[in-house]
């Protein structure tokens, strides 16, 4: 078979390949690379030396049994045989579930998170949202320092082992999405500088340098990062990928490398003659992302929403620090704000940042279903000191709430895993650093970080303590105990109701209207012939809902239809969903 690797600053190049060595040759035809033939299969261990220098590992390794700073392996992706024929699942209509595969069951492996998909295609939802599988040193981690960003990290079973999941899930009716990094490395293990300027100093990111994407040499980076997202897309049948931090990219071209990856994908998408799409991460509040390319946009298809979050978390648990200060002043005003016009930063000062932050969304061109609206995400609880979940801290009804907001707003919802039955597991930061220096650089930065707002060191969890991770494992006796059940029945049921009522997947955001009581700490919204109300005080409300006969569709209490004056009573802590009839 052929090997091949892009080393533009090396005056020679040996493979090694199984027991033999060989020097490389110059590709005539593509400068920088260079390519030779070699006996191999699948599973044959191979690298390159740069003017005999140690051996490395291929970037575009698929495999690396040893981790980072072993050899690559072969991998043969026609060797799996599908036994599921797949058309595609696509975004607009979709409820998506984000798993950590180190975390979802004890084992931590992708063949004993596919044991358990069942449970989510009884749930409802329609995809599963990975968080990072690219190779880490170490076992457990949340996966966003990873060195390589072809292969599967090997602790969690390895290529076969996703090509397992990916095939059980779509047996399930359940597409698959990735979360995927391309605007840094780890800090351990990352071997792509020795091969090229995969990195510039032209920008800096919290993380050190930032990936080459406008320097000399980003033509190869840019098609380094593009190919391997396209390599996820292909050779495991995913249904789309989440760009982690798509703020840090930076890139001065005229045409974006996000541009350029979304044209790609849909290229793809039309070639494998199934749907795939992209979701950002962003916290620029800029509309371009998610604006096709034809009207002058990136070409993303969606992004993740956290003014709806702050909004929400604001709205339920008074908390006011940090970014949550802008929310907090007026939280259902600011939750008001996101359900009718997507952003609530949207032009305006932001008091966190000290200056303007966003611009408006166009609602006649934008649906709502290009937001992905949550609750609670692995940032927004493992960021914590204590990875503390809502559930830690608000009443049964308050969590009914926050499910029935997420579940019925005008967004693509998304739940983060264990939400749906209030799980009492925390979600902590963990990491499974094998340099000893780096380890104790994160253990005491944890420390420092928390003590500044009043967290004593004891109280803060090592992130390298194994314990730690253990902790955030998903208990699943929960599920069946009385009170965990009865918040599952109810995120099952807003589930169902979203795929019964096409207004609750209506992308228009422009459609819908909004009422709400600061002081009495009530919200309602109609979506067509849907009306929600949830009551976050805990006295009962009337909440006037207008004229028309309605029919109680859910609740989390129980409560009568409207009468003649369209009021509705709300207990306490309480939620409603109804239609007109």
């Amino acid at each position: 078979m052929q090997f091949e690797v892009w080393a533009p600053q090396a005056e020679r190049v040996t493979l090694r390949c199984g027991e033999d060595r060989q020097t490389l040759a110059r590709d005539p035809g593509r400068a920088g690379w260079w390519r030779g033939e070699a006996d191999a299969a699948d599973g044959t261990r191979y690298g390159f030396a740069l003017d005999d220098g140690p051996e490395l590992p291929d970037p575009r390794a698929r495999r690396l049994p040893d981790g980072p700073d072993g050899l690559g392996a072969v991998v043969d992706h026609d060797r799996y045989r599908w036994r599921t024929p797949w058309t595609g699942r696509g975004l607009p209509g979709a409820v998506l579930y984000e798993l950590h595969v180190g975390t979802y069951t004890p084992e931590g492996t992708l063949d004993a998170a596919a044991d358990r998909l069942p449970h989510l295609a009884e749930l409802g939802v329609t995809h599963v949202e990975l968080m990072p599988l690219s190779s880490f040193p170490g076992v457990h981690g949340w996966g966003y320092d990873g060195v390589a960003p072809w292969a599967v990290h090997e602790p969690y079973g390895g290529p076969e082992s996703l090509k397992r999941f990916v095939d059980r899930a779509h047996e399930l009716g359940l597409g698959v999405v990735l979360d995927v990094v391309h605007n840094h490395l780890g800090p351990s293990g990352n071997h792509l500088p020795a091969f090229g300027p995969y990195f510039t100093d032209t920008h800096q990111t919290p993380w050190g340098a930032a990936v080459n994407l406008d320097a000399p040499g980003s033509d190869e980076v840019r098609a380094y990062f593009r190919d391997s997202a396209l390599a996820w897309l292909r050779d495991y049948r995913l249904d789309g990928l989440r760009l982690d931090a798509v703020h840090a990219l930076h890139d001065t071209r005229a045409r974006h490398f996000l541009e350029e990856l979304s044209e790609s994908v849909d290229a793809l998408a039309a070639e494998v003659g199934r749907p795939l799409f992209l979701i950002a991460e962003s916290d620029l509040n800029d509309p371009r992302y998610i604006t096709p390319r034809a009207a002058n946009g990136l070409g993303l298809h969606a992004q993740w929403n956290d003014d709806f979050h702050h909004a929400l978390h604001t709205a339920l648990t008074g908390e006011s620090q940090g970014y949550y200060e802008d929310f907090a002043a007026a939280p259902f005003a600011a939750l008001a704000k996101t359900l009718t016009g997507g952003y609530f930063h949207d032009g305006t000062y932001s008091t966190f940042r000290g200056r303007r932050h966003g611009r408006p969304l166009d609602r006649a061109r934008l649906g709502g279903h290009r937001l992905l609206g949550y609750a609670q995400t692995h940032d927004q609880i493992g960021n914590r000191a204590q990875g503390d979940r809502l559930s830690a801290q608000l009443s049964p009804g308050l969590v009914a709430c926050a499910a029935t907001l997420t579940l019925t707003a005008p967004f693509t919802p998304m739940l983060f895993m264990g939400e749906e039955w209030a799980a009492g597991t925390p979600w902590q930061y963990f990491t499974d650093h094998t340099d000893p220096e780096l380890a104790e650089a994160v253990r005491r930065g944890r420390r420092r970080e928390f003590a500044a707002h009043g967290w004593s060191e004891d109280e803060v969890p090592d992130p390298q303590d194994p314990a730690t991770r253990e902790r955030s494992c998903l208990d699943w006796s929960e599920p069946e105990q009385p009170a965990h059940a009865r918040v599952l029945d109810w995120y099952r049921r807003l589930i169902a109701l979203r795929h019964e009522y096409p207004d609750l997947t209506s992308p228009g955001l422009a459609g819908t209207n909004v009422a709400y009581d600061e002081d009495a700490r009530w919200l309602a919204f109609r979506r067509g012939d849907v009306r929600v109300a949830v009551n976050l005080g805990k006295e009962p409300v009337s909440v006037p809902l207008g004229s028309g006969r309605m029919e109680v569709l859910a609740a989390w209490d129980e409560v009568e239809a409207p009468g003649e004056d369209g009021r509705l009573r709300v207990p306490g802590e309480s939620c409603v969903v109804l239609t007109r009839v």
